[in-house]
């Protein structure tokens, strides 16, 4: 088992524990490469059908169409309250189906994604948690119109006068502030409390800003353009100048969420004296939200949206593995799906018939009630032939920036085949590591060799525990 260089003439052998050869590009700066990187929709037809290879999706036609319609649905807000089931083996795509969900539904849209296990906190109930999930997926945007000074901002300067209470140093009596549009200038006297929130969002000459009247809220728009240079990267935002007058009327758009609102309201406001400050830092992180308090939160939303102020986005709640919930929160799941405020409800499980937990003689399809599976309508994920793991192996390896040299896409494939495509895939990266003790910058077939004598796929695992009994005295089978 050594690594053999390209060239045997001058090729050594090379020990697994060798440092790598120094490359030109060792120091350049590589950002980490999630397992669904390359998922970036459903890769959907504008009539619906999905494309063989679409999207960063190999496969999986009808489930994708299936979630295409979900899809639609939630846009249309015809789906809330409801739920869908991904069901499926392990490693056929059901938390890829969940991410391309989510970015067909846009930014806009809250997402919020979860693991069954989640739910076993020793802070807050099981129910809690869920409850909370459900919260953060509803957004609310809320639209106000406020009057705002709005303007480039051309001069800033802080007026000081003798501290009152001390006979040394200064205090800022107020802050003269210039803002500048296309159709005129004003100058504006304001409260030093101002010119703290000035400093604090860190505006200076030349950035465009608007000042809310009523509230003496400042916020930092961006730099104005004239002031942009003709560097190819920027930090920097650039905006155009304000049109109008600079004291306008302005219409504001902010998305929030209800587990936000819930989350404001149940954290105790204290004092600003040094022992408020003290123990808030040093209270626990989480604060369980009564239903006392949602239901007045929900009041105050509910008047909002009479009013025509805020419009309710329902979004998606995800629940990976959702046969680890037990019965109780099965129940409670029921009863927030009927819940006049509900997103909607994706789960995924790779459980056929399953014990529930939490019970000792309930046995149900994929470990959930039937009670709540039919209220699900159910989509299931197909595995993956040779032909299709090669296509997602090469897709990785375009990802991740890999060479394979000829033969290995096939050795791969056979590999995901005979063990599984999360296998195939997870050889990727150590095989390259191999390449490179070698002095090669491509991914060979020995390569692949030797990860399989270095490690060992779960079937092949389990075949070893099943016909030598496992571990024995120390002896491994």
């Amino acid at each position: 088992m050594k690594a053999t260089s390209a060239t045997p003439s001058t090729s050594a052998p090379v020990a697994h524990n060798a440092l790598p050869p120094p490359s030109a590009t060792s120091n350049a700066r590589s950002s980490r490469i999630a397992p669904h990187s390359h998922i970036k929709g459903l890769g959907l037809t504008s009539d619906g059908l999905a494309a063989p290879d679409g999207a960063g999706f190999i496969g999986q036609t009808n489930a994708r169409e299936a979630c295409g319609v979900v899809v639609d649905l939630i846009k249309s807000r015809k789906f809330s309250g409801r739920a869908l089931l991904l069901v499926g083996a392990p490693g056929t795509g059901k938390t890829a189906l969940a991410l391309a969900v989510s970015h067909e539904l846009g930014v806009k849209v809250p997402f919020c994604p979860m693991v069954g296990s989640e739910v076993y906190s020793t802070e807050v109930k099981k129910t809690e948690v869920l409850a909370e999930a459900f919260r953060r997926a509803i957004g609310l945007r809320i639209k106000e119109t406020k009057e705002v000074y709005e303007g480039e901002v051309t001069e800033l300067t802080p007026a000081e006068s003798e501290n009152p209470l001390s006979g040394y140093g200064k205090t800022v009596s107020h802050v003269i502030v210039g803002l500048k549009t296309v159709k005129g200038t004003k100058q504006l006297r304001l409260d030093p409390t101002i010119y703290e929130a000035i400093l604090k969002e860190k505006i200076v000459v030349g950035d465009v800003i608007y000042v809310e009247a009523n509230t003496g809220a400042v916020k930092r728009v961006g730099r104005s353009d004239a002031y942009a240079s003709s560097y190819d990267l920027e930090s920097e935002t650039y905006v155009p100048l304000p049109k109008g007058d600079v004291h306008k009327r302005k219409e504001l758009v902010q998305d929030v969420t209800l587990g936000d609102l819930d989350a404001a309201n149940a954290r105790p406001q204290g004092g600003q004296d040094i022992m408020s400050v003290m123990g808030s830092l040093v209270k626990s992180g989480r604060t369980e939200v009564t239903d006392k308090l949602r239901r007045e939160v929900n009041k105050v939303v509910k008047g909002y949206v009479d009013q025509g102020v805020a419009e309710v986005v329902p979004g998606v709640v995800f629940i990976d593995e959702v046969h680890m919930l037990d019965i109780e929160c099965f129940t409670y799941l029921n009863a927030l799906l009927e819940s006049p405020m509900a997103p909607t409800v994706i789960l995924a499980t790779n459980r056929g018939n399953a014990l529930v937990r939490g019970t000792t003689d309930i046995v149900s399809p994929h470990g959930i009630p039937v009670d709540l599976l039919d209220r699900c309508l159910i989509v299931k994920t197909d595995g993956y032939n040779r032909e299709q793991i090669g296509k997602v192996v090469q897709l990785r390896s375009n990802i991740e920036g890999l060479k394979l040299g000829a033969g290995v896409l096939e050795r791969i494939a056979e590999e995901g085949e005979r063990g599984s495509m999360r296998y195939a895939l997870q050889l990727l990266t150590p095989a390259s590591i191999l390449a490179g003790l070698a002095g090669r910058n491509q991914i060979e077939v020995e390569d692949i060799k030797e990860m399989n004598e270095l490690f060992l796929d779960a079937k092949t695992s389990a075949t070893n525990i099943g016909v030598g009994g496992g571990f024995d005295g120390g002896k491994m089978w």
